[in-house]
Parts: C-alpha cells; sequence; structure tokens
C-alpha cells in the first residue's frame, strides 16, 4: 500500500444535491457532543454540518442545549434532541458524529461495569468522563450498521475491539496524542512510544502504525497534523496544505462536522479526504487575507465558498 498524494481529480465523486431533490434526501447528520465543561466544541461542528447536509440533529447535555436554542434564529436547519431520545434520531440519521467536546477520564477504560448497560442509567452517571465511555460503547454496539465518526472525546475513551462489529464504517479523527494514546497499549511499536531524533524514522513508525491500525480495526483514520494523513485498510493518501492559523481551538471540530456531514452521502475514505482537503484550502484562502489571525468560526463560512468553488465551478 503505497502512499499518495491526494488528487483534486477525486473530487468529481463528491455528492452533490441533484436539482428537484427533496428534504431530507440530501443526507440527515446526528451529532452527540459537548459536556458542562466545553460548550463551543461541538456547536463548530454543528455550524459547519447544517451548512452542507439537509438535516443535523444535536444531543448535548442540557446546558448545551439551551445555548442552541438561543441560536435558533441562526440555526435553522436542525433539531434539538434530548440525550434520552437520541435512539430514535440515531435510527434515522445517515450518519453519526460522536465526541466533539466530550470529556475523558483517566479511569474508565477496561471498566465496563453498568449493570443493565441501558440508555437510562448510562445517563444518570455523574462522571462526564465515564458517561462518555459508556455512551460510547452503547451506541457503537447498539448501532454497528451505521456510519460512524468519532472525535475527540469518545474517541479518547475508545477501546479499540470496539471498532471490529462496524465492519468498517467508521471514521477516527485524532490527531497524533489522541492517536497515540488509544492504540499504544495494542500496536507495541507505536510511534507514541518511539524514543528517537531521527524523523526520517519516526515518520516511517508513525506511517507503520496507521496502516496497522487501520487493517486490524477495519477502520478509516485521518490523522491530523501540519500534513493529514488519511488511511483505510486498502488505501492512503497525504494532504498538505493550511497553515499555523489552523492550530487554534475548535479547528478540528470543525474538520469532524465537515467529514462527517460528508459521509453522509459519500464513502467513508471519499468523506475524509476530501473533508481535509476542503478544510486545509479554507485555511489557506482566509491566510490570503489576514495572515494566521482567523479562528474555527471563520472555517465555518470559508468552507462553503470553496467547497463551491471546487464542487461547482462556473
Amino acid at each position: 500500500m503505497t502512499m499518495q498524494q491526494f488528487d483534486p481529480e477525486l473530487l468529481k465523486d463528491i455528492y452533490v444535491p441533484p436539482a428537484g431533490s427533496h428534504k431530507g434526501q440530501n443526507g440527515k447528520l446526528m451529532i452527540i457532543g459537548g459536556s458542562q465543561l466545553f460548550h463551543a466544541a461541538s456547536l463548530w461542528a454543528l455550524q459547519i454540518a447544517s451548512k452542507i447536509v439537509d438535516m443535523v440533529f444535536y444531543s448535548s447535555v442540557a446546558e448545551n442545549n439551551l445555548l442552541v436554542e438561543s441560536l435558533k434564529k441562526e440555526f435553522r436547519n436542525g433539531i434539538i434532541v434530548r440525550q434520552e431520545d437520541i435512539d430514535a434520531y440515531i435510527e434515522e440519521a445517515d450518519a453519526v458524529l460522536i465526541g466533539p467536546g466530550m470529556v475523558r477520564t483517566e479511569h474508565a477504560n477496561g471498566k465496563w461495569q453498568m449493570v443493565n448497560g441501558k440508555l437510562e442509567e448510562i445517563l444518570l452517571v455523574e462522571d462526564e468522563g465515564m458517561q462518555t465511555y459508556y455512551l460510547t460503547k452503547y451506541l457503537l454496539a447498539t448501532y454497528p450498521k451505521k456510519k460512524w465518526i468519532i472525535d475527540a472525546g469518545a474517541l479518547q475513551m475508545l477501546e479499540p475491539e470496539w471498532l471490529l462489529p462496524l465492519n468498517g464504517n467508521v471514521i477516527l479523527t485524532p490527531h497524533h496524542q489522541e492517536f497515540g494514546r488509544v492504540f499504544s497499549p495494542v500496536i507495541p511499536n507505536s510511534f507514541r512510544n518511539l524514543q528517537t531524533k531521527d524523523k526520517k524514522m519516526l515518520k516511517q513508525v508513525q506511517h507503520d502504525t496507521i496502516k496497522q491500525v487501520a487493517k486490524k480495526y477495519n477502520c478509516t483514520i485521518l490523522l491530523k497534523g501540519e500534513k493529514d494523513i488519511v488511511c483505510s485498510p486498502e488505501q492512503w493518501v497525504e494532504i498538505s496544505g493550511g497553515n499555523a492559523g489552523m492550530t487554534k481551538g475548535g479547528t478540528g471540530d470543525v474538520l469532524a462536522g465537515l467529514v462527517a456531514a460528508l459521509a453522509c452521502k459519500n464513502e467513508l475514505y471519499l468523506a475524509a479526504t476530501a473533508g481535509s482537503y476542503f478544510n486545509k484550502k479554507a485555511g489557506e484562502a482566509l491566510f490570503e487575507r489576514v495572515g494566521y489571525y482567523f479562528n474555527a468560526s471563520d472555517l465555518t463560512e470559508e468552507i462553503p465558498q470553496v467547497m463551491r468553488t471546487l464542487l461547482l465551478p462556473l
């Protein structure tokens, strides 16, 4: 499996809403995220996704649901879902993004101790990090045929074996530290454990580890960095671009929402690669106008402009 550079010609395969399509035909996305600590993360994912798909179902803690309710004048293409009702909306959604703004804990991994593992029981867990763990496991096990995009808090609480029943229907969106946290225990030669100043060797170990994980757990990985790497069990690609302005908080949440929205109507590897490409191109367009001085909200406004230029040329 040879590393490839992203070919913009692949964008011709991206789903574009056809003329005369009806509401709901162009994608329905469920977003599960947020916490009492992190409010904005899931909202950035929500904002970008609502510009791409026909409907976004958004579920968070009560505080975040109220916050989104107050933004209704700006956010019209979505439904706010109580946590206890998420099962019904997941059934309707084409894809599910879980994790932006959810918190982790150091004490949950390996301790699935719920008596029945029912949703109502999970939602009573007071420790939000433990709830992230329980909720992520419950949902992945209950809906293995859905398309899943796992990000941030849910990703950090993930136990890799949960991925196997999903039969390839999953994208993971880690940065390097998150990737090491999740997979170092199961991939002995993980780059997290490598002590070397040899950059060439480090890069090779990184590439080998990513390929191992994608094959072993039958998943698509979007490893975020100066150069993003997207790897599935069959293929992988390196995506250059962007700039240091994209290191600001929230830009990863925008990317997760973008990829999840694209996943609703596209094959997962294409959604991940195109999402990375659009995101970096948007960062470059912003840099041309304002240098490094932009934020995640600016990205949510720029990405649709980039997509318009690349997908709907005059």
